[in-house]
């Protein structure tokens, strides 16, 4: 016996949000309980809860319970994508059943859906006149075409900023005399596309009609703000383009990462070939929280990310009480203050230390401190950030249990998490990924 096609319908689309919700907040627990429902119209209800760590979601006849530990309730971008998950499917679904609607919006059945839940997420008023979330999913669209083409052998990157208007308020006199082109993914086909725009230092700007504008320098768009919170060094402008406007910036970068930016900040990856909510202002709080140092909190997330963005590994561990666990976890050899000069022709590791000796993260220069970063090993530091060990290879004072995470884990993670007991660790993947440990419990990824 077939399905009517309502309840079909309804039970994909429950699938798909489910699916969507487990990939996005896959920190929290998920159940669902059946639910009396008198309608069937495809429309999703946040439903209000007095735990901040509850997220609960009423659709067709069901409701998802979400739930994250209470010392880190659900933060304001991810209930804000949770929404634009919701929006996204309830509009599909009533568009199968509206041949107006779906005659209207063909658009929205375009493309990968995961790209509509990110331009339903940054645009705040998906239901106006102005609405500019399909043009974020065709520039996504576009710059995912162009991470499948290579050009002269060599990474292909390349980028659009998306302005709040249909006009260019900085080059307004740049007019194209009738030849206007729209934003899409016939531009990669043509050879110059990838020449003259790089996405690092040059970007398409493309008005909310969709039309292109001009290729620009981004650092000529870029505020004169300070960043709410660090981001790489490479795109610290493409962020400045979007404070207090409502321009997006979206970069396809040399490693084949698509970066979103909006509101001053990047606020999505796609890679590993998946969407990431990078949620950066709340972590950056919870690692500032736990450094105890808001200087050296930023110092050390800024060098993460410029070593992420380059792709280089890098352990760096904020000590608690640098007297007591010290000893127990670096080797006399490795910590700066007992490293013993000896004398001779050769110079010895210890020589060469000796310049670190008493100095901090905070006064070295931030190149130093990346070169640093990138000795195989640890970097150590207290919380004054006064530098104790640099290379440093951790001791494990306890053996992993048989079936316990750093038992399978690889060494750099392994390391991470045993220095974790201790103090605040931030570890540098060479595929990206920033993790924050903190007692011996991994708090959060980047």
């Amino acid at each position: 016996m077939s399905l009517p096609p309502a309840f079909a319908a309804s039970a994909l689309y429950d699938n798909l949000l489910q699916g969507a919700l487990r990939q996005f907040l896959a920190r929290a627990t998920f159940e669902t309980e059946p639910i009396p429902s008198l309608s069937s119209d495809g429309r999703l209800a946040i439903e209000p809860t007095n735990d901040p760590s509850t997220l609960s979601l009423r659709w067709f006849g069901s409701r998802h319970l979400l739930h994250v530990p209470a010392r880190r309730p659900f933060t304001e971008h991810e209930v804000r994508l949770a929404r634009a998950v919701g929006g996204v499917l309830a509009a599909r679904y009533r568009a199968i059943f509206d041949p107006k609607q779906m005659l209207d919006r063909g658009d929205l059945f375009r493309g990968a859906i995961e790209d509509r839940y990110i331009g339903a997420f940054l645009d705040p008023e998906p239901n106006s006149a102005e609405n500019r979330s399909d043009l974020v999913a065709t520039a996504i669209e576009v710059l995912r075409v162009a991470a499948l083409s290579s050009y002269e052998n060599r990474s292909i990157s390349s980028g659009v900023l998306l302005l709040e208007g249909a006009t260019d308020p900085i080059r307004g006199h740049v007019t194209v005399g009738g030849n206007e082109y729209r934003y899409s993914q016939a531009l990669t086909g043509i050879k110059s596309f990838y020449r003259l725009c790089d996405g690092l230092r040059t970007l398409f700007v493309v008005g909310s009609t969709g039309a292109v504008l001009d290729i620009v320098e981004v650092g000529r768009y870029a505020t004169d703000a300070k960043l709410a919170v660090p981001c790489s060094v490479a795109y610290r402008s493409h962020a400045l383009a979007t404070v207090g406007t409502r321009n997006i910036g979206i970069v396809l970068s040399p490693s084949h990462e698509i970066k979103v930016f909006a509101e001053g900040t990047q606020v999505f990856s796609f890679r590993n070939a998946r969407w990431h909510l990078l949620d950066i202002q709340a972590k950056y709080d919870l690692w500032a929280e736990a450094v105890g140092n808001r200087e050296l909190a930023e110092r050390l997330f800024q060098t993460a990310l410029d070593l992420a963005d380059s792709r280089e590994g890098a352990l760096f561990v904020v000590l608690r009480d640098a007297a007591t666990s010290l000893p127990v976890l670096v080797a006399p050899g490795d910590q700066l203050d007992a490293m013993r000069n000896v004398a001779g022709d050769v110079p010895s590791r210890a020589q060469l230390m000796h310049v670190l000796r008493g100095r901090t993260a905070v006064g070295l220069d931030p190149a130093v401190l990346e070169g640093l970063a990138r000795t195989d090993g640890a970097t150590v530091m207290d919380s004054s950030g006064r530098l104790l060990a640099v290379g440093a290879i951790l001791l494990h004072t306890e053996p992993p249990e048989p079936h316990s995470n750093l038992a399978v884990e690889g060494a750099r993670t392994t390391a991470a998490m045993a220095a974790g007991r201790y103090g605040a660790v931030l570890k540098v993947s060479e595929d990206g990924l920033i993790t924050f440990y903190d007692h011996q419990e991994r708090i959060w990824d980047i």
